[in-house]
């Protein structure tokens, strides 16, 4: 039980002692005529600048091809011919791969054959009607004389209208040979495969290809991806707090690891007018002039756009704002180089470690560094041992 009194009593005693000081601590920073010469407060001092000021902001994205397509065959069939490789550049509607047509031809064949019949029948049923209609002339002026009888007319009218009939039917039959003969046709172009678009440039590049020749491919297998590289699309995303500063025609500076000190610039061309369920954030399209071909789809890129700029700012360092009753501000140092006066203000554009201000009597340098021990009204000493004078 003694021992434990013991450390009671100790602790007790340095806890005392920590109190004592902790007190004096915090009277010293009560008392800046302790902590400078002749009762004033050593502190650091920096110009208040005039001047343009940006509100510039910096964005992760990705490149992205501005458009692109996969050419795929509509009939199934051995890849015959590829014309066309990774890398490789392709003009519009240009012939990339060719599939064995030796079955479409035969089709072909066969259905201008099946064609070529009907158009035979049509002249046979041709013939047979006007014959029909012929006889039918004849017994109509015999009957008015009174030789022909009702029952040969009748059955001359019968002919007449079957044969009409048959004429309609084979004529049918000349149309259904010739849709099944432009079907045929129509299937042997689809054995040449083309890259055809209608927008854009009249040159892309393939990005990706898929099959080699000899190859069998389904219908609609995919052969060759093409993409336009010239303009190129960067694309970013944004929160809420920068969606509003953002529109379209707006500047945008580009720079990516693959081309170390390249700038390159683009323009906001379209803004999504919904932000994505699952981040809050919404995307951004840029189009990038890509002339020379130096940027690809996929890389990485950093996208800088000026959100916000004024002219003509009154701007401070960013170390020089102090928060006190819930208020901005800053510590001006007067003309004579040895108090200072706290002047409150209103914060604007940050760039980097700048910040606009506005406020009343902001014409000479701000206390940087040693804020926290002064008041309104301080003395004070600039580092260096300058009395200072207004800029």
């Amino acid at each position: 039980m003694g021992r434990w009194i013991s450390i009671v009593l100790v602790l007790a005693v340095a806890g005392t002692f920590a109190w004592v000081a902790n007190g004096r601590v915090q009277d010293l920073a009560k008392k800046p005529d302790r902590l400078g010469a002749g009762g004033s407060v050593p502190v650091e001092v920096a110009p208040i600048e005039r001047g343009p000021i940006e509100y510039r902001r910096t964005f992760t994205g990705t490149l992205e091809p501005r458009a692109e397509f996969v050419v795929a065959p509509k009939i199934s069939g051995r890849i015959q011919q590829l014309n066309a490789d990774l890398a490789d550049r392709v003009t519009r509607d240009q012939l990339v791969a060719k599939l064995d047509d030796d079955e479409y031809v035969q089709s072909v064949a066969q259905a201008e054959a099946d064609f070529a019949v009907a158009k035979a029948n049509l002249a046979e049923a041709e013939s047979l009607l006007g014959i029909a209609e012929r006889e039918l002339r004849r017994l109509e002026k015999l009957r008015e004389r009174g030789v022909a009888s009702e029952s040969q007319l009748d059955t001359a009218k019968a002919d007449q209208l079957a044969k009409q009939a048959h004429v309609t039917v084979t004529r049918a039959q000349v149309t259904r040979a010739k849709a099944s003969l432009e079907a045929a046709r129509i299937r042997l172009g689809y054995t040449k495969v083309t890259a055809g678009w209608r927008d854009g440039d009249d040159e892309r590049v393939v990005a990706e290809r898929y099959v080699d020749e000899g190859q069998t491919v389904a219908a609609n297998a995919p052969l060759l991806r093409i993409v336009e590289m010239n303009p190129i699309t960067a694309v970013f995303f944004v929160t809420e707090r920068d969606y509003a500063l953002l529109g379209p025609g707006q500047l945008v500076t580009l720079r990516t690891d693959a081309h170390p000190g390249a700038v390159f610039e683009g323009r906001i061309a379209r803004i999504a007018p919904v932000f994505q369920a699952s981040t809050r954030q919404a995307r951004v399209e840029v189009d990038v002039d890509n002339s020379g071909l130096r940027l690809k789809p996929g890389m990485f890129v950093r996208a800088s756009v000026v959100l916000d700029r004024v002219e003509d700012a009154i701007i401070v360092p960013e170390q020089a704002l102090v928060r006190r009753d819930g208020r901005d501000g800053v510590f001006v140092l007067e003309k004579d180089g040895q108090s200072v006066t706290w002047r409150t203000v209103d914060v604007g554009v940050r760039e980097d470690k700048r910040v606009q201000v506005t406020g009343e009597g902001l014409d000479t340098r701000v206390v940087t560094l040693g804020q926290q021990l002064l008041d309104d009204n301080s003395a004070v000493t600039v580092a260096g041992g300058a009395k200072g004078t207004a800029q």
